[in-house]
């Protein structure tokens, strides 16, 4: 087609861009709006059938409607004569599959920063109803600024125009990006995409596709029955959660891949923005991140710990407000095993009473001289208990009782018992005299 023809006195056809299997895409001006637009040609053995020509006018009803930014936008569709065509926005940059073959293997980073746009693109296609099924790097194109813009819907079809079950008489799709189930020739689904999503991925990180044949049929099998190859063989620089994804994305079974390219775009989201370890669980990916080390303090600089303030659970208990002590507590020889505290006061000739008259308190400063101790004076049984528990509290010392208090708490039981039977012997007396 001569790049002087004017298709309907208004598409002014000005270079031919590129080409498919079903069309010729060409640069070309719009004479009425005075806008660059993109007009995609089918190709004249094709006209002829009708199935071909159906599929062609369904790819501008179903995508029309579809704005959004990483998705061609379609201005208008006709026919001039023998010569159908569709009029695209026009976009400035090349096709994926030629950054590929110049640059070889991409990094990780651009990677995911382009398939996380074919996955936005493609999956909000998902969400209208739409299946593209003929995912490939030659329909994708990278604007500058590396933003893609997803074409050439050529072969998408509603899916509530479909009846369930129809079998296709065709293969769908491109030999080396479709699906399992599109090399059977069964009808593609959202999942067919996501697979094909993933051979993309599979390309773009190792330069290479991850099936080859010398025919169609070799391929088809290769998708069907091959073993998945794993990306970090080719490319040991890639994660090896980031493979883990790629396979589940590549799984033989629609099943078994993500649903719809929404749920793989966030995916790639996540594992994008933890930047760290994953591991895949069904349907979602869970992260499994290291744990952040405590920083270390050098021995130098390490700080005096603060003794735990006494557990206010226990009897007798005084809990003692905050303070910063002005100097190292005092230590003491630690108690014998045999040695016990008893909480009444004992006579000044007492065995015992060679104890300190002063217990040491970490609140006296050293060398302070503690004010002279005043006699004892009877006190109540809690309020000396009180006393003694606060002080062994201050010493770390043990604060079980003496055998003292078992004694007398085992004699007032005892009396206690004798004084209940009492009654009880008046009564059986009364009723013998009665």
């Amino acid at each position: 087609m001569s790049n002087d023809t004017l298709l309907n006195n208004r598409y002014r056809l000005v270079a031919q861009q590129g080409s498919g299997g079903m069309a010729v895409i060409y640069k070309a001006v719009d004479v009425e709006l005075g806008r660059t637009v993109a007009v995609k040609v089918l190709r004249p053995s094709l006209t002829s059938d009708p199935s071909f020509l159906t599929r062609f006018r369904n790819e501008a009803r179903s995508v029309a409607n579809l704005s959004h930014p990483n998705i061609v936008t379609v201005y208008d569709v006709g026919a001039d004569g023998p010569t159908h065509y569709i009029v695209m926005e026009f976009v400035e940059g090349q096709d994926l599959k030629k950054i590929i073959k110049s640059e070889g293997i991409l990094s990780v980073d651009r990677t995911l920063k382009l398939a996380i746009q074919i996955c936005a693109g493609i999956g909000f296609a998902h969400r209208a109803g739409l299946v593209h099924a003929d995912v490939k790097p030659q329909n994708i194109l990278v604007t500058k600024g590396d933003i893609i813009k997803v074409t050439d819907f050529g072969i998408a079809q509603a899916l509530s125009d479909t009846q369930p079950g129809e079998k296709q008489s065709v293969v769908w799709g491109s030999p080396h990006y479709f699906a399992p189930e599109q090399a059977r020739g069964e009808r593609p689904t959202p999942a067919s995409d996501v697979y094909a999503i993933g051979i993309v991925l599979f390309e773009m990180l190792t330069g290479r596709l991850p099936y080859v044949g010398a025919s169609q049929q070799e391929l088809a099998m290769a998708h069907i029955k091959e073993q998945i190859p794993r990306v970090s063989d080719f490319n040991p620089n890639v994660p090896e959660n980031l493979t883990q994804i790629i396979q589940k994305v590549m799984s033989k079974e629609p099943s078994a891949r993500y649903r719809m390219a929404d749920q793989l775009g966030h995916v790639l989201e996540s594992y994008r923005a933890r930047g760290r370890e994953q591991t895949i669980s069904n349907p979602s990916i869970s992260s499994s991140m290291p744990l952040p080390q405590k920083p270390t303090v050098p021995p130098a600089q390490s700080q005096p710990q603060t003794p735990p303030p006494p557990p206010t659970n226990l009897p007798f208990s005084q809990v003692q407000p905050p303070y910063q002590p002005t100097a190292p507590r005092p230590s003491f020889p630690p108690a014998e095993p045999t040695q016990r505290y008893s909480a009444v006061p004992e006579a000044p000739n007492s065995p015992q009473s060679a104890r300190p008259s002063h217990l040491p308190s970490p609140f006296e400063a050293p060398g302070q001289t503690p004010p002279p101790r005043q006699a004892a004076v009877p006190q109540d049984w809690e309020t000396t208990g009180r006393q003694y528990y606060s002080q062994a509290l201050d010493r770390h010392e043990d604060i079980s009782p003496g055998l003292d208090i078992i004694t007398i708490m085992l004699a007032a039981l005892a009396f206690l018992a004798v004084a209940c039977l009492i009654p009880l012997y008046i009564a059986v007396l009364q009723a013998r005299l009665g």
